[in-house]
């Protein structure tokens, strides 16, 4: 019997779950401070989601010439250098994957204590262990824990979005606004930056091309997962921030991360809201699920090739890579006790951003005969326009939040130094 394999929709599960997370229940608070005309906000979503899609093209390409597991680290490997890789991978171990799954774990802290709970980090430790667990034994598991949670997270956006269309809001004024001035507010810098933090919502768009080993005919079934599951939660994402905007006022949103607490609690009453916030804790089981799954497969990838990181390549008779798995939910704990949620939150958006950048670049070595998408000369322009995007958000959240952006390229340079040292003690290959 062959190794098990996912089929389409388990993968649009996982690009769906590594998706919708805690960046669109958070990121309105961030971007309202500054933006205040609907338009402007609504843009932000749409063009996330448009350089997703570009992604989507762009990483079908990709898995479909490499054909090889490990995502940003085969690509930037096999096209740049080993050490471009090697830096995809570190980031990814404590950035990429690790710090979404901490920030996953520390929101569903907040939205349950409307209970009156009063939850600590520990229940936040407790939760990533859980999951970590039901990752641990067999695909089919895994499969199923994250099917039943993603098709949790799909029914809730769609009933989050139903309810907030339905309901005639019932502050004045609420925080729609629709005139002209989004004409002067796309040009500012609090637009770039802005936009880092959607990117950082739309991040795991290319979650599925991770794990293209494990996919059944991923040449048929890694676009379809792709393409649904971005077009999907970008259709979502700007209805969400729409039905936010609608039943709150801009004040009350302005640098609060539980805006679907504040906008529900107008149309639901404070006991109905006490729903959402079970829900939005529950969905994020998913994303913590999704990120601890694609993580580990990325960190395998690497460990089979990186003599610091071999302890980890080993999988077990399930096929599971177990070691990676509890390397990056050690790593999540970790994280939980350091920094605050906006600080990790910019970092984290940098970083990916210049992750993502890099990896968008090697679709320039594909050659033309090698495409089985866009088979002509415009789909080089897809990552043309992904680039220009990227390095304007990276110039302007280096401009406006520098702590955080020199706080990230630390970490990068970190990774730099251990590439070095682990180079000098790489165990030399056999002889065959």
């Amino acid at each position: 019997m062959g190794k098990l394999k996912i089929g389409w929709k388990t993968a649009t599960a996982l690009v769906v779950s590594n998706m919708i997370g805690t960046g669109v229940f958070t990121s309105l608070g961030y971007q309202i401070a500054d933006l205040k005309n609907t338009y402007s906000i609504l843009l932000l979503w749409l063009i996330g989601g448009f350089l997703a899609l570009i992604g989507a093209f762009i990483y079908s390409e990709l898995a479909s010439k490499f054909k090889e597991s490990g995502g940003d680290y085969i690509y930037l490997s096999r096209t740049y250098h080993p050490v471009l890789g090697y830096l995809s991978s570190w980031v990814s171990l404590f950035v990429g994957f690790s710090a979404p799954i901490s920030l996953a774990a520390l929101a569903m802290i907040k939205y349950l204590n409307v209970y009156g709970l009063d939850l600590g980090k520990e229940f936040a430790i407790g939760i990533i262990l859980v999951v970590a667990i039901f990752q641990s034994y067999s695909l089919n598991l895994s499969s199923k824990f994250q099917n039943v949670f993603t098709v949790l997270k799909v029914v809730f956006i769609l009933l989050l979005i139903g309810l907030g269309l339905y309901f005639v809001p019932s502050i004045e004024p609420n925080a729609i606004v629709l005139d002209s001035s989004w004409q002067n507010e796309i040009i500012l810098p609090a637009f770039a930056t802005s936009l880092v933090y959607v990117t950082f919502a739309y991040t795991g768009w290319n979650s599925a091309s991770y794990i293209v080993g494990e996919i059944e005919k991923p040449k048929v079934n890694l676009p379809k997962a792709l393409f649904i599951g971005v077009i999907f939660v970008t259709i979502s994402y700007i209805l969400l921030n729409f039905v936010f905007l609608k039943h709150a006022s801009s004040a009350s949103l302005s640098l609060q991360e539980d805006v679907a607490n504040i906008a529900f609690v107008n149309v639901l009453g404070p006991n109905g809201v006490k729903w959402v916030s079970l829900f939005i804790a529950l969905q994020l089981i998913a994303t913590i699920s999704g990120y601890l799954w694609i993580g580990s497969r990325l960190t395998q990838a690497t460990a089979k090739e990186n003599k610091l990181w071999s302890f980890m390549a080993p999988a077990n008779k399930n096929g599971i890579p177990l070691r990676a798995i509890w390397v990056h939910t050690a790593i999540s704990i970790g994280l939980i006790f350091t920094g605050d949620f906006e600080v990790i939150f910019t970092y984290t958006s940098f970083v990916l951003q210049i992750l993502a950048t890099l990896a968008i670049s090697t679709a320039f070595f594909i050659k033309q005969d090698q495409l089985k998408i866009i088979k002509s000369k415009f789909f080089y322009v897809l990552p043309a326009i992904f680039l220009a995007f990227s390095l304007y958000i990276c110039y302007f959240v280096l401009m406006q939040k520098t702590k955080e952006s020199l706080f990230g390229l630390g970490i990068i340079v970190l990774g730099l130094i251990l590439f070095v040292f682990d180079k000098r003690i790489r165990l030399e290959k056999p002889d065959k």
